[in-house]
C-alpha cells in the first residue's frame, strides 16, 4: 500500500522537480518561482500521460517514482519552451 499524495504534496513535488529542471535546462535565472512550479505541475501531467503511454503504472510508483516522473515531464516541457522561444529571437 503507497501512500497518496494530496494537492498540496503534488504541488511541492511539482515545484521542486520544475525547479530542479530550470537548473538543468539553465533557465532558473529567466523564470521566476511560479513559473518553476507551474511548469513542474504541468511536466509532471506531461510526463505522467508520457510514461502511462508506455505502460507504466505511475500510480503505483511512490513518491520517489512522481518526482521522477514529474522531473522527467518539467525537462521536456522546457526543452518544449527553449525551442520555441529560441525562434522568436
Amino acid at each position: 500500500m503507497t501512500p497518496t499524495l494530496g494537492f498540496l504534496g503534488w504541488i511541492i513535488i511539482g515545484g521542486l522537480a520544475g525547479w530542479i529542471g530550470s537548473k538543468i535546462q539553465n533557465r532558473d535565472a529567466q523564470m521566476g518561482i511560479g513559473l518553476n512550479i507551474l511548469v513542474g505541475i504541468i511536466g509532471g501531467l506531461l510526463g505522467g500521460w508520457l510514461l502511462s503511454a508506455f505502460g507504466v503504472d505511475v500510480a503505483g510508483g511512490g513518491m520517489f517514482f512522481s518526482f521522477l516522473t514529474c522531473l522527467l515531464g518539467a525537462v521536456i516541457l522546457l526543452w518544449i519552451i527553449n525551442m520555441v522561444t529560441s525562434k522568436r529571437r
